[in-house]
């Protein structure tokens, strides 16, 4: 696993009860790229130094949620069209 600055690191859950995290990347301390990064996660703005795990990738650009997926965390609700 490779990365740079300003990619994301998408983590999927493992359960319904642990949706997908998403956090962008803010450091990468090896030159190659390996891990371990600094990941700035969506859903808590918290940042911290990650070792990714079997079940991350990185992406250029965020995923969106899958249809009939658990939204992902940190993403507005949608909206039913009721008020």
């Amino acid at each position: 696993m490779r990365a740079r600055v300003g990619n994301w690191l998408i983590v999927e859950g493992s359960t319904d009860e642990s949706p997908r995290r998403q956090g962008q990347i803010v450091v990468v301390d090896h030159a190659d790229g390996s891990p371990p990064f600094w990941v700035r996660w969506l859903d808590d703005d918290h940042t911290s130094l990650v070792f990714p795990g079997p079940d991350a990738r990185v992406e250029a650009h965020p995923v969106h949620a899958r249809l009939g997926s658990p939204a992902v965390a940190g993403s507005p609700a949608p909206s039913h069209g009721t008020s």
